[in-house]
């Protein structure tokens, strides 16, 4: 079985980095100990071993398809949805009483990075089905919810979520999609959906479909959009399922993530798809953020996963293919030396290290979002809103750094392959291909970064990002504490000084009106700030290496924890640096891509 990620590293960051296992202290997860964490994760990986990891490759070659008014997928999706209903991971952090296990959520996630690691096309399918079902356990009727959720939950109903229309884009202010009051309570849904991932199969009885659309005399624009739950099949008088007039017409054919199924659904046809509002009108957006939110970190996992399996697989090769020789000193080779294994040239060293400090720094920013998550959720009352807070700024950068820079991660994988990393004989050229979907998903690069810059910089008056100021202070604080790690912790301090210069220049045009002005910028922003984050990150993994090296509690080798040290040192030295040429972009004083005219310019 080839490696796709390492355990070690995993639970390094859950239990000496995050101590996952403190969270079971809090009331919600007291039913959880350190063992019972990991007998779940080993549990994944033997699945993820025999299961999904076996299917990967297939699942590509035999890509999700349209046919008959069908959509096919490979055969593993049912064995997945099986185990997930059957082990109840569709529904591991709902509460007991919404008929789940109140797992903390940096455990799930954990989980689903082995999973994803195995198989980037499976977790989706699970993944939005509990998405699905924890909107409407948070904003739906009692009734819709003991109707529905107990389906979804077993894995035998599936969930998604339908915003995108053909006409709209992700301009969710122009969807067209309407909704017809029925004088039962119900209404009638009207209307066309795309990209709608997981939107059909036939490995589950039913699909849960989620639809934003707009009441008949609803206020234009975003505040009158609507949520609606929307069956592919409604019961009958007698309990039996029949068709809800939802129609599948037709499947999409894509670049990557071709096992995972991705539809074009058609609402209303004969003038019979039934509806039921969730929560009140009106506030569709408002609940549907919820479920897209919580999406953001599952794509940023997704991309970080894929990732992470590109660089073993990189790694591999790269101790495995001999070619060329060491140059020795004065720059002569011996050419009647044996070949030297690749892993020993500088430059595919290089290439390697960039690719452990992306994905390794990403994992690390995923499961620090999931532990705001579960402290927002049940920790400390009075610190709940400041860890909200904080994940609410850092949603789009775990989102967003992972997309962008795992595909680069991945890029310098075919690089150290070379010409075989171009072949389908080795797996690179499937996870270049299948990350690039990563940084459009739920909402493209440039739309996370205006929500960085444009709205979460700015809520509660910055208070987000004097949250995270404070938090990057307390890991450079530990590490001063430490010569070997002083000069790192200083030059991150550094830098977070001049984002908050960068940040007060930028803000000056937020103040004058000039918002067009303020976000034009906001993807250079995003690789700033991100890269910042993701050091910080590294600084945190450094400080609980050095730890265990000193206190000689170490749960691993001593060259586990050494290369963790040597990745940050790495990283402050390759990539932290780059926020100099970004800071300059950011701040120069011209203004070249806003429309001043017309546009000669692109002539």
């Amino acid at each position: 079985m080839a490696t796709y990620m390492d355990m070690d590293t995993l639970k390094f960051l859950l239990y000496e980095v995050f101590e996952a296992d403190k969270l079971t202290e809090l009331e919600r997860f007291a039913d959880y100990d350190k063992a019972s964490m990991d007998l779940m994760l080993d549990a994944v990986k033997t699945s993820s071993d025999k299961v999904f990891f076996p299917a990967f490759k297939e699942m590509d070659e035999q890509a999700a398809h349209y046919k008959d008014g069908k959509v096919i997928v490979h055969p593993v999706v049912g064995e997945m949805m099986k185990l997930a209903g059957e082990n109840g991971w569709i529904g591991a952090t709902f509460s007991y009483d919404d008929g789940g296990m109140q797992l903390p959520h940096i455990i799930f996630n954990a989980a689903s990075h082995i999973i994803e690691c195995a198989n980037n096309s499976i977790t989706g399918y699970m993944g939005l089905t509990g998405g699905a079902a924890n909107l409407i356990v948070s904003f739906a009727s009692q009734e819709l919810k003991d109707k529905i959720v107990p389906h979804m939950i077993a894995g035998k109903w599936a969930g998604t979520m339908c915003l995108t229309e053909p006409q709209a884009g992700s301009s969710l202010s122009d969807i067209t999609t309407s909704a017809t009051r029925n004088e039962d309570g119900t209404f009638n849904i009207k209307g066309q959906k795309i990209f709608i991932s997981g939107g059909d199969h036939e490995y589950c009885e039913n699909f849960v479909h989620l639809v934003i659309a707009r009441i008949e005399g609803a206020p234009p624009g975003t505040k009158g959009i609507s949520l609606f739950v929307v069956p592919k099949m409604r019961e009958d008088a007698s309990g039996k399922l029949e068709s809800n007039d939802v129609i599948t017409a037709g499947d999409f054919q894509k670049m990557g993530q071709r096992g995972y199924c991705t539809t074009h659904l058609s609402f209303g046809e004969k003038e019979d798809c039934k509806a039921w509002l969730v929560g009140d009108e009106n506030m569709g957006l408002r609940y549907m953020f919820k479920m897209m939110n919580s999406a953001r970190i599952d794509v940023g996992l997704t991309a970080a996963s894929t990732a992470t399996a590109a660089y073993y697989a990189s790694l591999q090769y790269a101790k495995e293919r001999p070619q060329g020789r060491r140059i020795l000193k004065g720059g002569a080779k011996n050419v009647s030396d044996q070949q030297t294994f690749i892993i020993n040239h500088p430059d595919v060293r290089r290439m390697l290290m960039l690719q452990k400090s992306v994905v390794e720094g990403s994992l690390s920013l995923l499961l620090e979002a999931t532990r705001y998550a579960d402290l927002s959720e049940a920790g400390d009352e009075s610190k709940r809103e400041y860890y909200h807070d904080l994940l609410e700024l850092l949603t789009p950068i775990a989102k967003t750094y992972p997309s962008e820079m795992g595909r680069i991660s991945i890029s310098n994988g075919l690089q150290i392959l070379g010409g075989y990393g171009f072949c389908t004989d080795f797996p690179l050229e499937q996870y270049y291909r299948d990350i690039r979907i990563m940084a459009l998903y739920e909402g493209t690069t440039g739309i996370q970064s205006m929500d960085l810059l444009g709205r979460k910089l700015m809520m509660k008056n910055g208070a987000a990002m004097q949250h995270l100021m404070k938090e990057v202070g307390f890991t450079i604080k530990e590490a001063m504490e430490n010569e070997d790690l002083k000069p790192y912790a200083e030059q991150l301090s550094a830098k977070m000084q001049e984002a908050q210069e960068v940040i007060m220049h930028l803000l000056q045009f937020a103040m004058k009106g000039e918002h067009e002005r303020f976000i034009s910028d906001a993807t250079m922003f995003m690789e700033y700030l991100s890269t910042m984050v993701i050091a910080w990150q590294w600084l945190k993994m450094a400080n609980a290496a050095k730890m265990a090296l000193l206190t000689g509690n170490q749960e691993y080798d001593t060259d586990f924890y050494q290369s963790k040290i040597h990745t940050m040192r790495f990283y402050f030295k390759y990539e932290l640096p780059k926020t100099l040429g970004l800071k300059e972009t950011l701040i120069h004083p011209e203004t070249l891509t806003l429309v001043e005219s017309d546009n000669s310019v692109f002539a």
